[in-house]
């Protein structure tokens, strides 16, 4: 980077470090103005970080291991795929994707929560723990959904578990707000506490109230019970599209005193990055995890058929579970690989919107099944019609779980004073190389798919290549990306032949150039 970038990085620490002062010196002057009782419930008082961190530990488990109904369902092989994914994509397949957004959607409520709430002490520490434990039996409750669709009883349980939740968390609210040291400055030093109390109490118990009405119309229509709780996750999108419509019917509605931070339901409204990212990193672990679990439990061969079928043989036994061995080694490597392109997206991001949390959300659950694409490419005879819509399942999984962490950097780059580091706000080769690592995966399943639709006896040769060359992609992606961009340049800019002139004309460029420029 060029001495710009330098200057503007440094600026950029200098000003934390300064707001961090800033943030010290008025939490000491507001020590020193609190009262005897509020300074000793302070003293008892303890940093929420590792009670997040448990907390994300739980909803990403909770949220992951709901792929295993739907991995470990068996499909002979004189059964179609086709007819088995559509009955799987009516209950199971479903079901886990409504289960994983609706806990995400009470991930992303815990994560707003306790952006107001920064401290905890006893009281709140155990209501939390009540709110997990029934965060954490809502699988169960989609379980009785799937296996018995017409039985309202699942409906029930859900919707109760969710009134309940939505009622700690109230709870909580009101608990913290009577003690002011419990929140965080901005509304500690703030004159209209109370509205801010009245405020996220309402937009808390709007989804409550909503199962409470899907509860009663599941005795009536219990289909439109499944539709109500499917709004509960885009409603605050709804919830915003409804107020533009309104403005613009009735004109702008008036602010209030005190600008909302928190829960105001618009896109661009700040999420925790750090949270985010734990949240992530805990999907990725577990899927990862139950690829080896799977190893563990049906791989292992018993030893009565070694000694019987293979005269005691290990090796010629094992011999029999190359393709698992090789779908596993190929799985594994497709999940560590998505992980490290979102890890090096997150390196640029300063801050997560509503927006892009749902877009991660969106790609944590393809990621989610993917131990379903690892079961399915094993699972069937060689050559097979099962086998060839199984390569191709799996593709479309993995295909949209990059296409949205791709999604999620174009939003990022839309806003990207906001939500970018300075020292990335800037076009050229570093932007076209995360680019690249971001669109690798989509491209390849999406290539892969349609040449095992034109080459279908060999679709498993195909996927298999697939899995072990995009690694090795990887390794010379920066190669492959500066060798492109200097192509480019020879076919569009002839008269700078010169690849050494070329690329020091290209870093000087993008040292000046703001990326919104470089697009315009």
């Amino acid at each position: 980077m060029g001495e710009n970038d330098d200057s503007e990085i440094i600026e950029h620490h200098v000003a934390e470090d300064m707001e961090k002062k800033r943030t010290r010196s008025h939490a000491s002057s507001f020590m020193e103005s609190a009262s005897p009782s509020e300074a000793d419930g302070r003293s008892s008082t303890q940093s929420s970080h590792r009670l997040l961190a448990y907390s994300d530990a739980l909803i990403s488990i909770i949220a992951t291991v709901m792929i295993l109904p739907v991995a470990h369902t068996k499909v002979e092989d004189n059964e179609e795929l086709k007819e088995s994914v559509q009955l799987l994509l009516t209950t199971k397949i479903a079901v886990y994707l409504m289960t994983f957004l609706i806990v995400t959607v009470a991930w992303a409520a815990h994560i707003r929560l306790f952006q107001v709430i920064v401290r905890i002490d006893d009281c709140l520490a155990l209501l939390n723990l009540a709110c997990m434990m029934l965060i954490t039996f809502l699988p169960y409750t989609f379980s009785l959904m799937a296996t018995f669709p017409q039985n309202i009883l699942g409906i029930l349980l859900f919707c109760a578990c969710v009134i309940v939740i939505g009622l700690i968390q109230a709870v909580i609210v009101v608990y913290a707000f009577s003690r002011p040291f419990l929140l965080n400055e901005q509304i500690q030093i703030s004159e209209n506490q109370t509205f801010y109390k009245h405020h996220i109490l309402k937009v808390i118990m709007r989804v409550p109230i909503m199962c409470l009405f899907a509860s009663i119309f599941s005795f009536i229509f219990f289909q439109l019970s499944y539709v109500l709780l499917a709004v509960v996750i885009f409603l605050p999108y709804i919830s915003q599209s409804l107020k533009w419509c309104r403005s613009k019917a009735i004109g702008q509605v008036e602010e209030t005193p005190d600008s909302m931070l928190f829960y105001t339901y618009h896109p661009n409204e700040p999420l925790s990055k750090e949270r985010v990212e734990a949240f992530s990193d805990g999907v990725f672990a577990i899927v990862a995890t139950l690829l080896i679990l799977d190893i563990c439990e049906d791989n292992v061969p018993d030893p009565s058929v070694v000694e019987r079928l293979y005269n005691g043989c290990l090796i010629a036994a094992l011999q029999d579970y190359g393709p698992e061995y090789l779908a596993y080694f190929g799985s594994f490597a497709t999940v560590g690989l998505l992980w490290f392109v979102h890890h090096s997206l997150f390196l640029h991001v300063t801050k997560t919107t509503r927006f892009m949390g749902l877009l991660n959300t969106f790609s944590l659950a393809f990621v989610g099944g993917l131990p379903l694409a690892y079961q399915l490419t094993h699972e069937f005879p060689r050559n097979s019609r099962n086998e060839l819509e199984a390569i191709q399942i799996s593709c479309v999984i993995i295909f949209f779980a990059g296409i949205f962490q791709l999604a999620i950097w174009v939003v990022a780059l839309y806003s990207e004073q906001e939500t970018l580091h300075p020292y990335v706000r800037y076009g050229g080769r570093e932007h076209v190389f995360m680019l690249a690592k971001l669109a690798l995966y989509p491209c390849v399943a999406l290539g892969t798919f349609f040449l095992t639709c034109i080459l279908s006896k060999f679709s498993a040769p195909i996927f298999h290549l697939m899995e072990i060359t995009v690694p090795f992609a990887f390794l010379v992606l920066r190669l492959l990306v500066r060798v492109g961009l200097l192509l480019l340049r020879l076919v569009f800019c002839p008269h700078r032949a010169d690849p050494t002139t070329a690329l020091e004309e290209e870093e000087e460029e993008e040292t000046r150039m703001p990326f919104n420029a470089l697009v315009t």
